[in-house]
């Protein structure tokens, strides 16, 4: 009969399971809540938040924790979302190392793990994954079982058509057609992959620097330059997941690249990529090694963020740097006219707002539209933490749903 299914609109049960839901995310966003605050936040009645809170005590999800104090009246009980309901996973893969973590279904990291694996060869990349995610449950003091759901953060893309990883050859090992097969018959739980530009416009969209904007660019320039694109509050992948594959694309004042991936660069990289830095310092007068890349140019950034008021040459380098990056960002800008566009990696942020505000303004002379750029506010880990908030958002959806 209709109307009357567990899972139609407008019944009981799904009304009472959106009431839960309201009321679990509220108290994931406020912490400890009272009844007569969460009754006042849902616009449920006394008694109905009463038996709400009962309800999501007795299926593991809420547990009380202590009483308000310091106002007047009696102390009222406080409930918070019980962090043992559920764990979630991540894992942040380079050429380097693996860093993994686990979160608690607060959002809580309470464990992480990182494996080195210098001269990675091409066999033993699924002995690396459950290493590394073995390690960080250990030290969540948790079992491989206990995870819920985890997500898999690496350069590039899987392409959807063959399983292979594409735009990440300096990689061994995460190319093999069957890599995700592997995987899938030795962990226990759902995993998901995602470019690692991507999880960090994830983070920035759920907890920095991108709230509350449903369109966005990010900029990301650290190891390898790329860019993540969110249109309508989703991640826009495109057909083979290389959408933002920013540094492919070619751009004046360098020659043209071909075969990109395989010379693994492009135009834009090869313009305004990390190892353009110490050129354009040296340039510019600034004597600098070229490697390491990230240590080197962070420290020439940061030097030039603080100094560029005082030295001409640290001035010059943030101007030609700034040029190079907004050259690229002018195409981007063209085609997608975002109203946001956020600055992330150590090679962005370190130049602070000097560099900042160098590239808006290069911005624009080279484009239509002017974006509003901002710096990334996650600065700890991103990639490994936009992967726990993907694997959390679809783990709360699952354990918060309480009209099964």
């Amino acid at each position: 009969m209709a109307g009357t299914t567990p899972g139609t609109p407008g019944t009981p049960r799904v009304l009472r399971a959106m009431n839960d839901r309201a009321a679990l995310d509220l108290l994931l966003e406020h912490g400890p809540l009272s009844r007569t605050r969460i009754g006042k936040l849902t616009g449920l009645s006394k008694p109905t938040a009463s038996q709400l809170l009962a309800r999501l005590e007795a299926a593991g999800l809420v547990v009380a924790t202590g009483t308000t104090e310091g106002r007047p009246g009696p102390n009222a009980q406080l409930y918070a979302v019980d962090a043992r309901a559920a764990y979630a996973a991540g894992l942040d893969v380079d050429q380097h190392r693996i860093h993994a973590a686990v979160a608690d279904i607060t959002g809580e990291i309470v464990g992480e793990f990182e494996l080195r694996t210098p001269g990675r060869s091409a066999s033993g990349v699924v002995r690396q994954v459950t290493d590394a995610l073995d390690g960080a449950v250990r030290a969540a003091g948790i079992t491989r079982a206990d995870v819920r759901r985890l997500v898999i953060g690496t350069p590039g893309a899987f392409d959807p058509a063959t399983g292979r990883l594409r735009y990440a050859s300096h990689l061994p090992g995460w190319h093999s057609p069957t890599l995700l097969e592997e995987l899938a018959a030795v962990l226990p739980m759902p995993f998901e992959y995602e470019n690692d530009v991507n999880l960090v416009a994830v983070a920035e969209q759920r907890l920095g620097a991108a709230r509350g904007h449903d369109d966005f660019a990010l900029l990301w320039n650290e190891g390898g330059l790329g860019a993540a694109l969110v249109l309508g509050g989703r991640l826009h992948r495109g057909f083979t997941g290389g959408a933002g594959e920013l540094g492919f694309l070619p751009v004046p004042g360098t020659p043209l690249v071909r075969q990109v991936t395989k010379a693994n660069s492009g135009g834009f990289q090869e313009l305004a990529g990390i190892q353009a830095v110490p050129r354009i310092a040296r340039a510019a007068g600034i004597e600098t090694p070229d490697h390491p890349h990230v240590p080197v140019v962070t420290r020439l950034l940061s030097h030039a963020a603080e100094a560029h008021g005082e030295d001409p040459r640290y001035a010059e380098l943030l101007d030609r740097y700034a040029e190079r990056l907004a050259t690229g960002l002018a195409s981007l800008v063209t085609v997608l006219d975002p109203e946001l566009i956020v600055l992330s990696g150590d090679a962005l942020v370190t130049g602070g707002e000097p560099l900042r505000a160098r590239v808006q303004s290069e911005l624009a002379d080279l484009a239509p539209s002017r974006p509003r750029l901002v710096l990334s506010a996650v600065r700890r880990s991103p990639v490994l933490r936009g992967a726990l908030e993907s694997a959390l958002a679809t783990t709360r959806d699952e354990v918060f749903d309480t009209s099964r």
